[in-house]
């Protein structure tokens, strides 16, 4: 057996370890089965992080298996993008990748075996006619009159469905259990429909096509899972997966648990909702940064271990519950402030001109990637003419602004020497557009001779040697007072902004797609996993370096 984690115990583990111990399974088995019908998003992550984990921490195994039983709504980009979101989050699946439909074949012969044992048969009501026959949670239901049809006409007739020879909708199979349960789920649901349409993994080898609830059990037990681990939606579904299994025979017993979903405020994560922001073009796409999607998640900026650590930090109850963004926002930055290497980037360019600095000089200071981690040292150029953000300086000195530059005021430039403001330049319109400054001599890593200490650092580029890049500033996509209501919620119309000419460290221009920085002052950036170049630099900012909400 193996040795039992030590990791905080939820009753999920509690489960498999009472299972373990007492022998009722020799080693765990868990899936994760998305619908390959849009991207995954944050509200997937908790589930997929649970079924890999407890399989590596009880040396068990984990299957990533799509459940592809609705050609209409599938496609195999959506498989792709799963894959590569799950690997990206640094999970191994054991074997290969599995998919409901590998199992269309058996599962069509035990739907078989469910009519000649008189549990199933062939209804022909229309949807809204069997809506109607299906009562409602305060009245029971009533029986098809296809009902007791024999076993060799529902045969037959369930043959010709296989055959082609009925249009969709017109019939579908269900299970014959009862009409007047108080569970809605196993008043005879239906296990078959037809769907005259091509499969992305069987092509038109079929034209019925199981539900999920006929799907999900069976494969389970096919795939000698122990543990099928889904959200609470399932609860009621449960009993109709613990019946099947029961009148089937299967190779293996799987149980189901339910656990509480994750629900992250101000985020919409229904997949028709996101879907429809794309096909709107409101987004760029299921990846857009904005989107809270993994791919999403990505392409902005977040680290793969911040998820995995967020997710690990949520409780595994039997209740759904909201978890507050910031608690997100927390594991992010706290995540990029160890392993983002610092940088500067001046995004509202103030030219300065360092009088009694040579013309063609470039000297070259050092400064270190992080103050805390050994990550080497990067080289600074500087010259005669440089840029600081224009936030940082004051055309009058004021208390209020008491670290800020002003005329007549020393102020440090970051890794570099003490300047003192002695005279600026307008344009016509009478905009500030350069400053004149003085740079004190021996102040490099010291303070000045004279006793007049610099009252402010500012970061800054050198303007001939910097390099222009554009950023990208994301906020939350949807407005925060909407997406705690029902229905669409409204956007935020601030949720993109693009800020040209930003001034850049020249190294920074060279750098790789999705590389995290963090620029100092202004917040978390990632080199654009698509349209970072050096011809033309693009950042995204993740996160700011403190919670602003």
């Amino acid at each position: 057996m193996p040795e039992l984690c030590s990791h905080p115990a939820h009753f999920i583990r509690q489960l498999i370890e009472a299972d373990l111990e007492e022998g009722r399974i020799e080693r765990l088995v868990t899936r994760f089965p998305p619908e390959p019908n849009g991207y995954l998003h944050i509200g997937h992550a908790k589930a997929l992080c649970l079924n890999f984990d407890l399989a590596q921490d009880y040396d068990g195994h984990c299957y990533l298996r799509f459940d592809d039983t609705n050609p209409a709504t599938e496609e195999q980009h959506y498989i792709d993008a799963i894959k590569a979101d799950v690997r990206w989050l640094g999970f191994k699946w054991d074997g290969a990748v599995r998919y409901s439909s590998d199992y269309f074949a058996q599962l069509y012969e035990w739907a078989l075996y469910l009519i000649e044992q008189g549990k199933a048969y062939v209804c022909h009501l229309s949807a809204e006619e069997a809506s109607d026959y299906r009562g409602w949670a305060t009245r029971p239901g009533r029986d098809s009159p296809y009902r007791e049809r024999q076993a060799e006409e529902n045969k037959e007739l369930f043959e010709q469905m296989r055959g082609g020879q009925f249009a969709e909708g017109s019939c579908v199979l269900r299970a014959k259990i009862d009409m007047a349960s108080p569970n809605m789920n196993l008043r005879d649901p239906v296990l078959y429909r037809i769907r005259h349409q091509t499969h992305h993994q069987t092509s038109d080898q079929w034209c019925i096509y199981p539900s999920y609830d006929f799907a999900h059990g069976q494969v389970d037990a096919l795939e000698g899972v122990t543990h099928s681990l889904c959200t609470l939606e399932f609860a009621d579904h449960r009993p109709l997966y613990d019946w099947l299994l029961e009148q089937l025979p299967v190779p293996s017993r799987p149980r189901q648990y339910e656990f509480g979903r994750l629900h992250l405020a101000n985020t919409v994560t229904s997949k028709r909702q996101l879907k429809q922001l794309v096909e709107d073009s409101v987004v760029s796409g299921w990846d857009d940064p904005r989107m809270p999607t993994l791919s999403g998640m990505r392409r902005r900026g977040y680290r793969p271990e911040a998820i995995k650590r967020f997710c690990a930090s949520l409780a595994f109850a039997k209740t759904d519950g909201i978890v507050e963004r910031a608690q997100l926002d927390f594991f992010v930055r706290d995540d990029l402030n160890h392993h983002a290497p610092r940088a500067m980037a001046v995004l509202r360019p103030l030219k300065v001109v360092i009088v009694n600095y040579a013309e063609n000089e470039v000297e070259k200071l050092t400064a270190p990637c992080h103050p805390e981690h050994p990550m080497g040292d990067r080289e600074l150029l500087l010259t005669r003419e440089i840029v600081i953000d224009r936030n940082d300086f004051k055309e009058e000195y004021s208390k209020k602004w008491k670290k800020k530059w002003s005329p007549g005021r020393r102020i440090r430039l970051r890794y570099a020497y003490v300047l003192e403001a002695i005279g600026s330049v307008k344009n016509e319109q009478g905009e500030l557009i350069q400053i004149n400054a003085h740079l004190i001599e021996h102040t490099l890593g010291r303070d000045p001779e004279d006793g007049n200490k610099p009252k402010g650092v500012v970061h800054w580029v050198s303007a001939t040697q910097g390099k222009r890049a554009t950023l990208r500033l994301y906020a939350d996509l949807f407005k925060e007072e909407s997406a705690r209501t029902e229905g669409t919620p409204s956007l935020n119309p601030c949720s993109l902004q693009r800020v040209e000419e930003v001034m850049i460290e020249p190294s920074l221009a060279e750098v790789a797609p999705e590389q995290w920085f963090q620029f100092e002052r202004e917040g978390y950036f990632i080199s654009d996993r698509y349209d970072h170049s050096a011809e033309q630099p693009v950042f995204n900012r993740i996160i700011g370096l403190r919670d602003t909400r």
